[in-house]
């Protein structure tokens, strides 16, 4: 068996060139076969190949064991740094959304709106991601990870540069409605970002991290968005000039410092440099000889999390809970505001912090799940992909209690600190159940699991997007009390859902049809979890 090395630039060429044959311009999936090592074993292409000459040998380009430039080679400080960066922009991107809704009363009276019109302003930033990361997986598949990180922070640092300088409410809803799309491009990558560089064994930390940046800068976010709004020299659009300059920063720290961690475009790189130095058109890359067109990969990336979500009664189930949680947290950004102002007299600035709760919960909430990591590494023998659930079914419980207590304790005669407390358990309920729904989703349908979480995270944001239009309505036809206690009897219909699955998960597993074939992938050796929708293509549903 001949292996060549190629120090430096070229990385390691596969030790059984790929011969390629084909009578005309274009070979048919069936004629290509990628010959690996010694075994012999033979793997069909799954879509149409680049045109090559006939009796063209091709050479494949790939990384020799322990190269460096294989991102899960790399050192731990860059590994670190990239998923520090990108949690980064998971936390402007949250802060974005709770800042701008603590800033309604600055907004509307400088615009002359009505509360229904800014709240338009949140509702379609939060349908951006749920829609746009169906198509932006496409392009970060074909571009990579790291241009579309510097598209995305860039071109929503323009939208709150425009959100900034609106003129009219119109401007600002459009303005956030671009928000959502652009942040969601960057922010969709930050799983797979983790899982290009990280071992499966190392992502639960990552992972963690992810999450909490996101929950923890709800709060965060608040709290600064309120100091903000409430000082008569800056106002809201002061607001989003300090996000921008957040941003700004961040894109900055995309080109400086981030690595690309795609390892199929680094491949794709090299194999180009090698055919530009050596003049020899045959290294290729594995994703240059089997490259999908662009109009496929949106297929694939759109109708796949569809697919899931409306046949997979897992998939469906969380969906349904975790969405309904997203929507009331999003419901509370309504709410909080001005329940505190009118029960208890708080200011903006005030109710900036009481929001801060939302960030102590999610604190708690990482540390339940560092729990929570510890109980699936001791009863996954026995429990298998169920033993995540453990610290979800005591969220179960916790969400319509501390609901309850919100609902019933907010009141002239009870002291704030009460409600407050309320408010911050079902925040680290909300943590528990925002994380483990990731990992869950991604530990039942492996190879799938990129589409079963868009698929959940459809669901959670139209949830995000619908809840907070008619949240105000039903407070002043309900009042505070009775629209959070019916929140509350929603949550206790909604709690049996990890119990159920913890219980029957694998039952309800084994009658699903996309189980089976997951199943079949491991008994073949095929454990790789892909990290977006459009890499799981080689596996027909």
């Amino acid at each position: 068996m001949l292996v060549l090395l190629m120090d430096g630039l070229y990385g390691v060429i596969d030790p059984a060139p790929l011969t390629v044959k084909s009578p005309t311009s274009f070979l048919s999936k069936d004629q290509v076969l990628m010959i690996m090592g010694d075994t012999g074993k033979r793997i069909s292409s799954a879509s149409r190949i680049t045109h090559v000459p006939q009796e063209q040998e091709l050479i494949l380009i790939k990384f020799h064991e322990g190269d460096p430039r294989d991102p899960r080679n790399f050192s731990y400080a860059q590994k670190w740094t990239i998923t520090l960066l990108a949690c980064v922009f998971a936390g402007i991107t949250a802060a974005a959304s709770s800042s701008y809704s603590i800033s309604y009363e600055s907004m509307m009276g400088d615009l002359n709106c009505t509360r229904l019109q800014a709240t338009l302003g949140l509702s379609l930033y939060a349908i951006g991601f749920g829609i746009v990361p169906l198509i932006s997986s496409s392009f970060a598949e074909e571009c990579g990870r790291r241009p579309v990180y510097i598209m995305s922070s860039a071109l929503f640092f323009l939208a709150e540069v425009m959100n900034a300088l609106a003129p009219n409410i119109q401007t600002v809803v459009v303005s956030r409605a671009l928000q959502g799309a652009f942040g969601a491009c960057g922010a969709s990558l930050i799983g797979g970002s983790i899982a290009d560089i990280w071992q499966p064994h190392e992502r639960g930390l990552p992972m963690s991290l992810y999450a909490f940046s996101s929950l923890f800068s709800f709060g965060l976010g608040s709290a600064l968005g309120g100091l903000i709004s409430a000082s008569p020299h800056l106002g809201w659009r002061w607001v989003q000039w300090v996000h921008a300059m957040f941003t700004g920063a961040f894109m900055l720290g995309v080109i400086l410092v981030m690595s690309e961690t795609r390892s199929s475009i680094i491949l794709a790189h090299i194999a180009k440099d090698t055919r530009k130095m050596t003049g020899d058109p045959r290294y290729r890359s594995s994703a240059e000889i089997d490259r999908p067109s662009m109009s496929s990969l949106i297929k694939t990336s759109c109708t796949r999390p569809l697919y899931l979500l409306f046949t997979e009664p897992i998939v469906q189930s969380f969906s349904l809970w975790v969405g309904f949680v997203w929507g009331v947290v999003y419901c509370l950004f309504e709410s909080v505001t001005t329940e505190f102002q009118s029960v208890y007299n708080f200011s903006v600035r005030d109710t900036g912090f009481v929001l801060l709760c939302q960030s102590v919960g999610a604190i708690i909430g990482f540390l339940a799940n560092m729990y929570q990591e510890t109980l699936y590494r001791k009863y996954f023998p026995i429990k298998g992909q169920e033993a995540r659930l453990y610290m979800p079914c005591a969220a179960a419980v916790v969400l319509p209690v501390s609901m309850f207590i919100y609902a019933w304790t907010a009141s002239p005669n009870i002291p704030w600190i009460v409600p407050l407390i309320g408010l911050t358990a079902f925040m680290s309920g909300v943590f528990v159940i925002f994380q483990v729904s990731f990992l869950y989703l991604a530990d039942c349908y492996g190879p799938f699991a990129s589409s079963a979480q868009a698929g959940q995270g459809l669901a959670r944001n139209i949830m995000a997007l619908s809840f907070p239009l008619f949240t105000q309505q039903m407070f002043a036809g309900m009042t505070y009390k009775w629209g959070l206690t019916l929140w509350a009897l929603l949550s206790v219909v909604m709690a049996p859902t990890p119990w159920v699955l913890f219980f029957y998960g694998s039952k309800i597993r084994s009658r699903s049809r996309v189980s089976r074939k997951i199943l079949e992938a491991e008994r073949d050796g095929d454990t790789t979890v892909a990290s977006t929708p459009t890499e799981e293509k080689s596996m027909q549903v």
